[in-house]
Formats: structure tokens, C-alpha cells, sequence
């Protein structure tokens, strides 16, 4: 297990942290940086944001900050979010700020019906949800010995099992999963994030409590899954969900995949499960959301659409006929069930429409290929095509030819300036109507085919195509 160089001064987020437990430690309190960045820490990785728990109450904590921009964003729950402005007021950087505390019931599976405020760091502790997740770190003690190890307060083992590299609720792991239900997501996330195993009592539990994951609301549910296909453990996440009996209740559709056989000659890799599997372990820790979701639903509608070789017709093959429209379909279901945003939508299911169109590129004519060539976020679907060619055939040669054309044809080529609008249609005497959308597209096309290069050009195109107006 690595130490992290200490962050200091020049971490902007590590010093706002500091500097706010200093502050609390000064007017009396108890104040340390807490779960995930004490982690991430003793791993030697950045955190992504400090934290702070401390033993004043958010109205003392409040009051110890009056000259910075200070919101309860969780009264009930001890918490305050303290901002402060970066260098030239551009940004700020947020610290959460949460009292100490001990969770009273969780009526609904989701958050506690009440909480008590407490002045015991390790009662605090113990209400968290994993081992890993569970130490604090004195400030004081680490800028003194930048010495990571030897600034924690571990209670729970959680430097142990870091070392090990496990995943451990701590205490009671039903009991822990009963009062949150979406920390069974979260322990798949760690697992997968951080390449570590689940310890059985706490798997064992996960697979008892399964079914009443549908109790989080859609919202966490989709940013737990979105988290999981993002951090760079995407596949060891889903097969996780799979085999921890999560994946039935969130995502039934993706469960549907396992088993589904593809003609070898041109999937040799194996089922629609596996070909997936091998498309979300090639997604990079920084892979767009979007993209990440394109991946995992490219081929959905598979299933449905199986048909089995016809025995009597010579060489037939197992067929997907329709397989993009209904897997369009079902991805749109599933996105409106997650809740996701419309431009979110829009571009992952248009990553599910698209894919297969790649199989026809070199072929396409010029103004098919540069409106396939400028739809939104192109460099989403040549990255797709990439992960779904090195899954299977491993044939490289369409995303190449693709990707050339991309990057060496120039944004007026793709989108030109219109020579022709309705009012040059209706300047010419045609009347507005139904073929007016295809005139305008022809000529577009005519354009884009660079057939035509003026109005005049585009004009005399359009009489040929359609005819001369009506002058009656």
C-alpha cells in the first residue's frame, strides 16, 4: 500500500480542508478529515474532495465561518457546506463540513427518520458504511510527520482491509444494507473501482437484500451505475451486479443478454454477454457518461430479435433482424426509467441507432457519409465502433477509414452554408407544401455531393429533380 506525497499548500482542496478543521480545532472542537479522501489518501491516490467531521454542531460551525459563503445543505443531517473563493474569485472550492453523529432508524431504506448529534468521533465512525470508508485523519499529525499511516485513526480495521484489499461493511452487514439500500451499488463500485474483492459475510448479505435495491429511487440508481461504468472497473462492476443478484432488479434488459449466441464467424469472442463484458472492460476511467451507457446498450435489442439458423436453408447463420430498432426501443425505456436528462438520451440512444452503420462507411456516398460524419459528438461513435470491432473480429479496418475521413474533412465540408432555402424555392415559384422538405434535402444532398457549387446550379438541379414550378 502506498503513501501519497503529502498534498500541502499547494493542493487548494486539501488546505480549505485543513484550514477549516484548523479553525474548529482552535475554537474547541474536535475536527478531522474523513472516509474518502483518508482512503484514497492511503492508497497514494488524489482524492477527489476533502471532507470534514467534527464534534460542533452546524449552528457552531456556521457561526466559526461568517465571512465565507456557509449553507446548511443538510440541516437534519449535521451537514454544511463551506465555500470558498479560489484565487481571482473564478471558482470555489466546496467542503462538506458534518457534525458528528448517531442514525436513529431508516424507515424507508434510504435515509435515517432522525438523527442525534454526538461528541464521540468513533460513534460516528460506526454508522458509516465500509471499513475502507471508516477512518479519520488528523491534519495536525500529518503536516507534523507527512506521514499518512501514522495520522489515521483507524476503529473499524479499514487499513487492514485496505492492505488486503477487501470490501467490508462495518458491523452488522444486513443491518448496514437495511438502513441504506444503495450502499450495495456502492460496495460493487469499490470493488470494482479499486480491483478488490467483497467479503462474503458482507456479499452474503447483498445477495439477501437484493430484490429491495427498487426502493432507491431511479436518480441514485442510475448515478451509482453511471459511477461504476466511469471510474474504469466496468465490467468487473457489472459482473459483480450480476453475480450479487443485483442486476435482475436494475437493469433486467442487460440480464436478458447472458446466453444469447452470435454467428462465430463474425463474433468468435462468445454470447451477447460476454461481446458486452469485453466492450466495458475497454472502457477508460474517463469515458464519457454518455458513451459508457452507448457501450452497455449497443446491443440490447439482441435478445428479442435471436432468430436460430433454418436447418433447411444451406449456410444459414444465427440472425438479429431489427435488432437496432428494437434495441433503440428498449434503450429508451431504460433511460426514461433511470431518469435521464433529454440531451443524455438523445445521444446514447443515437449511439445505439448508429452503430451498425459503420459496417456500410466505405460504400456510402458522399453526402450519406458527411451526415453520418456530422452527427453530434461523432468522436462518441467512432470510439464505440473501436471497442465493438477489438470485441469481436478485431477487424480495424472500417473504424480506420472512418476516423481518416473525420479528422481530415473540414467543419464547412460537413455542414456547408445552404445554397437553397424556402425562400429560393419560393422565389422560383414553388408553392410551400410536403415536397418542399424533399427538395430541400435533394439540393442539400446535390451540395454535400458537390454536384452543384451556386443557386443557379442548385436551381437547375432542383427543375430537373422535381420539375419547373406550377404557374397556375
Amino acid at each position: 500500500m502506498a503513501e501519497s506525497s503529502k498534498p500541502g499548500l499547494s493542493n487548494p482542496h486539501y488546505a480549505a480542508a485543513r484550514n477549516i478543521a484548523d479553525t474548529l480545532r482552535h475554537a474547541g472542537y474536535q475536527a478531522y478529515l474523513a472516509g474518502g479522501c483518508v482512503r484514497d489518501l492511503l492508497l497514494g491516490l488524489a482524492p477527489k474532495d476533502y471532507d470534514v467531521a467534527t464534534s460542533a454542531t452546524p449552528d457552531a460551525v456556521l457561526a466559526l465561518f461568517p465571512e465565507k459563503k456557509a449553507l446548511t445543505v443538510g440541516a437534519h443531517f449535521g451537514v454544511v457546506l463551506i465555500c470558498e473563493p479560489k484565487e481571482g474569485g473564478i471558482d470555489s472550492i466546496s467542503t462538506e463540513v458534518a457534525t458528528f453523529r448517531h442514525d436513529g432508524a431508516y424507515s424507508d431504506g434510504r435515509r435515517p427518520d432522525a438523527v442525534r448529534f454526538s461528541t464521540d468521533s468513533r460513534e460516528d465512525v460506526l454508522r458509516r458504511d465500509f471499513t475502507i470508508n471508516g477512518m479519520l485523519l488528523d491534519t495536525t499529525v500529518y503536516d507534523r510527520t507527512n506521514d499518512v499511516a501514522q495520522a489515521t485513526l483507524d476503529r473499524v480495521g479499514g487499513r487492514d482491509d485496505l492492505a488486503a484489499g477487501i470490501v467490508r461493511a462495518i458491523g452488522d452487514p444486513i443491518q448496514r444494507f437495511t438502513e441504506d439500500k444503495l450502499r450495495m451499488l456502492r460496495a460493487v463500485r469499490f470493488a470494482a473501482r479499486l480491483g478488490f474483492t467483497i467479503e462474503p459475510t458482507t456479499a452474503a448479505a447483498i445477495r439477501t437484500l437484493a430484490s429491495q435495491i427498487t426502493v432507491v429511487s431511479p436518480e441514485r440508481i442510475r448515478d451509482e451505475l453511471t459511477l461504476i461504468l466511469t471510474e474504469g472497473g466496468a465490467r468487473r462492476g457489472f459482473e459483480l451486479l450480476d453475480q450479487l443478484g443485483l442486476l435482475p432488479h436494475i437493469l433486467p434488459e442487460v440480464q436478458k443478454l447472458h446466453g444469447v449466441e452470435q454467428p462465430p464467424e463474425y463474433h468468435p469472442e462468445g454470447d451477447v454477454w460476454i461481446h458486452t463484458m469485453l466492450l466495458l472492460e475497454k472502457l477508460s476511467a474517463d469515458a464519457s457518461p454518455t458513451l459508457a451507457w452507448g457501450a452497455l446498450l449497443h446491443d440490447i435489442g439482441k435478445p428479442a430479435t435471436f432468430r436460430a439458423p433454418d436447418p433447411s436453408v444451406p449456410k444459414d447463420r444465427i440472425r438479429f433482424n431489427g435488432h437496432v430498432e428494437v434495441g433503440v426501443r428498449i434503450a429508451e425505456v431504460i433511460l426514461s426509467r433511470l431518469h435521464f436528462s433529454g440531451d443524455e438520451s438523445e445521444q446514447i440512444v443515437a449511439l445505439v441507432k448508429n452503430h451498425m452503420r459503420f459496417g456500410d462507411v466505405a460504400h456510402m456516398r458522399e453526402a450519406t457519409l458527411k451526415r453520418f460524419l456530422r452527427l453530434p459528438h461523432f468522436d462518441e461513435h467512432l470510439a464505440l465502433h473501436r471497442m465493438d470491432c477489438l470485441s469481436s473480429h478485431a477487424d480495424l479496418g472500417l473504424y480506420d477509414y472512418a476516423k481518416q475521413r473525420y479528422e481530415s474533412i473540414t467543419p464547412e465540408e460537413v455542414r456547408p452554408r445552404l445554397l437553397l432555402t424556402g425562400r429560393e424555392l419560393i422565389a422560383e415559384g414553388y408553392r410551400p407544401g410536403p415536397n418542399f422538405k424533399k427538395m430541400l434535402e435533394a439540393a442539400e444532398d446535390a451540395q454535400l455531393e458537390g454536384t452543384v457549387a451556386n443557386v443557379s446550379d442548385a436551381l437547375t438541379f432542383i427543375r430537373k429533380r422535381f420539375g419547373a414550378p406550377s404557374r397556375a
